[in-house]
This record gives structure tokens, sequence and C-alpha cells, in this order.
């Protein structure tokens, strides 16, 4: 499974850990930028470079996008067909998404979560499967696959 990975100036360096930390363990991890440090940089760059990879990839891909807050780049991911982007603020949150929601994108809020406890919640993150033997989790799916269709 390929990880697609993204931050603007106030996750970069957030990124470049997970980035190495997560391709030491042997996932495959696509950087979709920052490729640099730039103070003047926009998050929905580097979110909207994720989204539409995972997007177009579907089950074979997830992404990682980070910012100060977590917010923004969540914001902008959850705008794409197909993402179900969560804000997560520790391993057992985003546990709690993958199993019941089949979250496929992680936001992380650089200012408020460690490097240790990202790497946490991005484990967790990749390690928990969907429920998809639920039928409650499918059926709620299949409703927001409805809104996204306007119906």
């Amino acid at each position: 499974m390929t990880i697609y990975i993204g931050a603007d100036h106030g996750g970069f360096h957030l990124k470049q850990i997970l980035k190495e930390a997560l391709v030491s363990e042997g996932y495959e991890v696509i950087d979709v930028g920052a490729a640099a440090l730039d103070p003047a940089d926009d998050y929905p760059d580097f979110a909207r470079a994720a989204a539409e990879k995972v997007s177009v990839a579907g089950d074979d891909a997830r992404g990682i996008v980070i910012c100060e807050s977590g917010f923004g780049v969540d914001i902008v991911a959850n705008r794409f067909k197909g993402i179900r982007c969560a804000l997560a603020m520790s391993p057992e949150h985003i546990r709690a998404g993958r199993h019941d929601d089949d979250v496929n994108m992680l936001s992380i809020a650089a200012d408020f979560i460690a490097p240790e406890q990202a790497l946490a919640i991005a484990r967790a993150f990749m390690a928990t499967p969907f429920e998809k033997n639920e039928e409650r989790y499918v059926r709620r799916l299949e409703k927001i696959v409805q809104i996204e269709k306007g119906r």
C-alpha cells in the first residue's frame, strides 16, 4: 500500500520524521511536498496533491497530511470524492476512524502532537483495518457515497 504524505511549512519537519520512520518500516511513501521548508507556502497545495492521489488510487493508497492545526489540510482533503480524512489526536482516535468509518486519510496537527505521538497515530492508521463485515458501517459509508453524488 502506498502512503501519500504532504505538509506545508508548519508540518514540514514532522512530515520528514514520519516519512523516514514509515519508509524504514517498509511502507512505500510518496512525498507530495513541500520539498523544502518555505514559510510562504500554502497548505491547500499539499493537501490537494495527497487527496487527488488517494482519490484516484482508492483502496490501494492512504494519505497523511500535516499543518499546524491539522484543520486546514483536513478541510481540503475532504473536498475530494472518496476521501474520508480525519484529524486524530491519539492512536485510539484513529483506530476508531479506521475501524468504523474506513478513514483513508489522516490529518495531523503539528503544533499539538509530539513527533512520537504522531508516529504512534500514523502506525495505528496503517495497521487498523476497516470492519467491512459490520453492516451498519458499510451502510453508513454508502450514505456518504450518495451524498457525494448529490442524492
